[in-house]
Formats: C-alpha cells, structure tokens, sequence
C-alpha cells in the first residue's frame, strides 16, 4: 500500500502516541495525583476519523486528542451529547435568554455573577501537563502556529480578557477592549401603565419576526411552535428584542487553524466541515469567541472565550443555547447532523453537572461505546463515579480490536499494515504499545488512522 507522501496529509489522518499519563493534578476534584488519561498528537486529522474518535470518549486540546482512563481517573468524564433538535431550554436557560436580551434591548447589566457552576471544565492541557509537539513532523507539517491553550477549558469558558487565536482574520480581536452596559436609558419614563407595554410587546413581536424573515443566518427560525406548543428555542432566543435594541449583538464565523482538514460534502452543511470560530461582536466590539468543530453528525463545542466583564451575562451558557441554534440550523441543510457535543460530563463533580439540564441528552458507556439517555445513567453514577452505563450486560464494543496487524501505520513515508511493519523491523518490541493504541481507537480507526513510526 504505497502512496505519494506528499498526498498522504490529504487522504489520512496521522498521529503519533504520547502514551499513558498517571499521577497529575485533577482540575475537577483538586486531587494532586489522581488523574489519568491516554494522549496521542494528531498531525492532522479528517473529520469522520474524529467523528469516530469522539464517539469513542476520546476529546481535543489544540492538536492534543487524549482519552480519560475512566475506570483509573478519579472523576470519571463521560462524553454528553444533545440532541439538538429536541432540545427545550430549562428554566435556567430562559432566565439566561432574557437577561441577555435586556442588556441588548435596555442597557440593563445584571448585578450578579455568572452562574455557578459555570466557570469552565479543565481540560487535558499539552503544555501545562509537559506534552510538547514531536520534534519531527512526518510529513513537514508545520508547528511554529501551535497554539498554548494551557487554560482553554471546555464549553462553559475561561475568562479570558484577550481571546488569542492563531488566524490573522481574528487576530484583531487581541487589540480592542470591550466596554460595559452604559445601565438603564435615563431618558426612559420610570413607569408605565401594563396594558402600554403589552400593546408595545405585541408590536415588537411582530416587527422581529419581519426581521427574523430578512436575515435568518443570525437569528436561524425552524417552524413556528403551534398554539398549544411551547414556544421553540429560536423564539426564546429573538424575543423582547425590538428592531432598534440599544446594543447590537452580531456574529462572525470563521475557519480556524486545528488538525481537523476543512471537508465539503455534497449531502454536508454549506459552511462545510472543519474548526471555526464563532465570534460574538457587541457594537461593533469582540467580547466573545468560541471555539466549534463542525464534524459529520455533530456540532462538537470545544472552548469559549470571553470578556470577563461581561460575565454576569452568563455568557457560556447564552453562547451554548446558541450552538445548538446553530445546529438546529445546519441540520435543516445536512440531516444527519444532528447533534450538539458540549464535552465531557463529571457527575462526581457537582458544579460540572449543569450540562445534564441540556435535555434531551445521552451519556457514553466507558465499554461498549453506545449512548445511553442520561436519566438512566444518574441513578448508577449517584453509586459510583464510574459505571458501565449500557445495562445490557451481553452488550460489547462492536469495533474492539480484532486483526492487530491491520492496524495502519506510517514508516518512512509508506503506509502499511502493521503486520508488514513489524516483518521490516524485526525485533521491534512496540507491539504491546501498538495493541493498547489500537484498542482504545477501535478496529475501524486503527484501520484508517497512521500511527507514525520513527
């Protein structure tokens, strides 16, 4: 099996192992030495290859794609899903909605802080944890815009007061300062009489869903909920907005540097597949960007940054609400996308439990690699951080490693099965690296991913 290696990049994804890490500091539980986790450095990566991947347990930091060991790590992380098209906002997330749109209509800054429970999830870090990008790229690919993401956290976001980014078109953002709310419009009469201001709410409603038909890229509307329906996140998002709010909120969306290679497909969204950020421009200034991979099934959130003076607006959770608007909107373009990932879910860590309220939801078995809705999976979890959620117990994983010598590998610029690998290198005592590699990634993956071998 020979290809071109100049070709290689664009047909496969390769990775090279960093292997088993025990013993380091958890960020959920404070535990000094109580987390592990597999770790491998993607060179680049296709987007059905990390689809694959996710639905694996397996997660992204930068270009460092890593595994918890689940039944060794002290807070077991369990991949979450929404399904998107389902999902109803809680009445948390209502709250949040309206606040936002207060401050966009009247200027009206919440005195509190974000949620609790909010502040972000700690994510394998590839610098902060002592894992430094191979010496030697197998195929040349270049490292000097790796980025130190040594603090990105996961969907719920760092505050971060500097959003950096390695693209040139979002480099601007490191150069303005966003300003506050200015309060409440002093010139406004301190009271009015209800029945004026439900005559003017009716009005509003009216003219936005006007506006909603001119531009439906920023405000995406599915079919309108009935009568006797609750209202569609959509109308939460848009409502009470009126036509000329106070501040004006605007999104930006563009591709962004990661090891995922940007894809189009005819039966894919129009934006295509690949890494983008998604920034949130208030009156003309960044005060938010959000890191999203758009992948063949889903719309996976990695990180969030934002202002740090716009935190009382709960601004991770108003931008997860607008995710899966986003998905919800893809899904009308590509059917089988249907999904919104919002990371890993931590039920021994009570403050990382906020992403089960985004229902309807599945959680991941740690075995057999299938989804389970999550109220079926809290009762275990509240006996044991780890749990084999699949209560089937003949249920196994459909893609656990069978043939090892099919397993791809890269040597020397040549793809080859690894059977004819180990024939070359006689004497070659990597087999038992190879096989937990293999294991963890699935027959399918090791099938199609190249392991790099010096």
């Amino acid at each position: 099996m020979r290809h071109h290696w100049l070709h290689i990049k664009e047909m496969y994804s390769i990775v090279e192992l960093k292997g088993v890490k025990f013993g380091y500091r958890c960020g959920y539980c404070g535990n000094a030495g109580g987390k592990a986790s597999y770790g491998m450095w993607s060179h680049t990566m296709t987007v059905q290859d990390y689809q694959d991947l996710i639905d694996r347990g397996w997660r992204r930091s930068g270009k460092y794609v890593y595994k918890p060991l689940m039944n060794k790590t002290c807070c077991p992380q369990y991949t979450i899903r929404c399904h998107a098209l389902n999902f109803h906002p809680s009445k948390t997330h209502k709250k949040t909605l309206k606040k936002v749109n207060r401050f966009l209509s009247k200027g009206e800054m919440p005195v509190e802080k974000h949620d609790e429970g909010h502040e972000g999830e700690p994510m394998d870090s590839v610098h902060e944890e002592g894992v430094q990008p191979p010496p030697q790229d197998p195929l040349k690919i270049d490292h000097s815009d790796v980025q130190d993401i040594s603090t990105s956290p996961d969907t719920d976001t760092a505050n971060s007061a500097a959003p950096t980014t390695p693209r040139a078109d979002a480099e601007k953002t490191t150069a303005v300062t966003p300003k506050p709310g200015k309060g409440a419009d002093p010139n406004r009469p301190l009271c009015r009489k209800a029945k004026d201001l439900r005559k003017e709410r009716r009005i509003q409603k009216e003219q936005q869903k006007q506006q909603e038909a001119k531009s439906s890229s920023v405000n995406p509307s599915p079919a309108k909920s009935s009568s006797n329906q609750p209202k569609s996140l959509e109308e939460f998002i848009t409502e009470s907005l009126p036509n000329d709010p106070l501040h004006r909120l605007e999104f930006k969306r563009f591709l962004c540097d990661s090891p995922l290679e940007a894809e189009t497909a005819p039966d894919g969204p129009d934006v295509g597949y690949g890494s983008f950020h998604q920034q949130y421009w208030l009156d003309g200034t960044i005060v938010a960007v959000g890191v999203l991979d758009i992948l063949p099934f889903c719309v996976s959130s990695v990180y969030l940054y934002y202002h740090p003076d716009f935190s009382s607006l709960s601004l991770g959770t108003y931008s997860a609400l607008r995710e899966i608007a986003f998905t919800r909107q893809l899904q009308q373009q590509s059917p089988k996308l249907s999904y919104y990932y919002l990371g890993f879910y931590v039920h021994s860590c009570p403050k990382m439990r906020y992403k089960g309220q985004y229902r309807p939801s599945d959680l991941l078995c740690p075995e057999t690699y299938t989804w389970v809705p999550i109220e079926r999976c809290i009762p275990r979890l509240d006996i044991s951080a780890y749990s084999r959620l699949n209560e089937n117990a003949r249920a196994g994983d459909a893609h656990a490693l069978k043939k090892l010598g099919r397993v791809l590998v890269l040597h020397r610029r040549t793809v080859m099965p690894y059977a004819a690998y180990a024939r070359k290198r006689k004497g070659s005592n990597d087999e038992k690296e190879v096989e937990q590699y293999a294991s963890l990634v699935g027959q399918m993956c090791a099938e199609r991913i190249l392991l790099y071998r010096a």
